[in-house]
């Protein structure tokens, strides 16, 4: 076939009636699905238990670190001493009934119940309106040919960018309706930072990484719920580090050192000081 049979002259009212109208509407819905998303997220409620917990192991932890150390000797033995006897005997748990027993079920945890139809909503924000948007083009525009690419392709992208049309002979640069709905679906990620910000729930491959991130432990921000058991454990490990800490007091000697700093040498054995000159 030769290369004057593959030019395909395009009426102007498809551009004006189907490629533009179809791109607009995408933006429009991805405005709207940004500010329903918006709304349907629902106030975190703060649980003031598990914030105890994760407050007493950072206690512990700064207690034990070099920030420790601007403490006197007195002072950091009786901190610690308080907080391994709390840890020893539970008393920053949340639930200290459940730390010996099985692991929780999360349908009776109202926080994870929260987590879950948040999640569900906003999956359900982004999943309707993009089916029919779908639905629309296949139903009004399916056959459509749009566009041509100003840019050769191999024939690997014939099925990505020719949904929706049978015609093996055709060039693979030229666009299909339906195939446009995804190159906007997953393109029109820099239109929606310009209009909405950066962190805007508009983009389609944006809330489609945001799912798999959590859905995969440890990448999103939805981290899984710890178990009483596993909490119980942390602190018996954290009350373990406390009794083995080593402590030296990082304001020895700071008389001298802050003399020495301004010219002045201190003799510890005579208690007297000579300038250097």
């Amino acid at each position: 076939m030769g290369q004057d049979a593959q030019q395909i002259f395009l009426d102007p009212a498809i551009r004006d009636w189907v490629l533009i109208p179809i791109m607009l509407v995408m933006v429009l819905v991805g405005v709207l699905r940004h500010h329903a998303t918006q709304l349907l997220n629902s106030t975190p409620k703060g649980n003031l238990k598990g914030m105890r917990e994760s407050a007493a192991l950072l206690r512990a932890r700064t207690l034990r670190s070099p920030a420790g150390f601007i403490l006197p000797f007195p002072a950091f033995a009786c901190r610690r001493t308080y907080l391994a006897s709390a840890f020893e005997a539970g008393s920053y748990l949340k639930n200290p009934q459940a730390a010996n027993s099985g692991p929780a079920n999360p349908m009776t945890d109202p926080a994870g119940m929260e987590a879950m139809m948040d999640m569900m909503k906003k999956n359900m924000a982004m999943i309707v309106p993009q089916t029919l948007i779908m639905s629309w083009i296949t139903f009004f525009f399916s056959g459509f040919v749009l566009i041509k690419l100003p840019f050769p392709l191999t024939l690997r992208f014939k099925a990505m960018l020719q949904r929706g049309i049978e015609t093996a002979d055709m060039d693979v640069t030229w666009v299909s309706s339906l195939s446009w709905y995804f190159l906007n679906l997953f393109g029109l990620r820099s239109i929606f930072t310009l209009i909405l910000g950066e962190d805007n729930a508009a983009g389609g491959l944006q809330d489609m990484n945001q799912m798999q991130m959590m859905g995969m432990p440890g990448m999103g921000a939805q981290q899984p719920m710890q178990q009483p058991g596993e909490v119980a454990n942390m602190f018996k490990s954290e009350k373990e580090f406390l009794e083995l800490a080593q402590h030296e007091w990082a304001l020895m000697g700071v008389e001298a050192r802050v003399l020495e700093l301004y010219g002045v040498k201190v003799d510890a054995t005579e208690g007297e000081e000579k300038k250097n000159v």
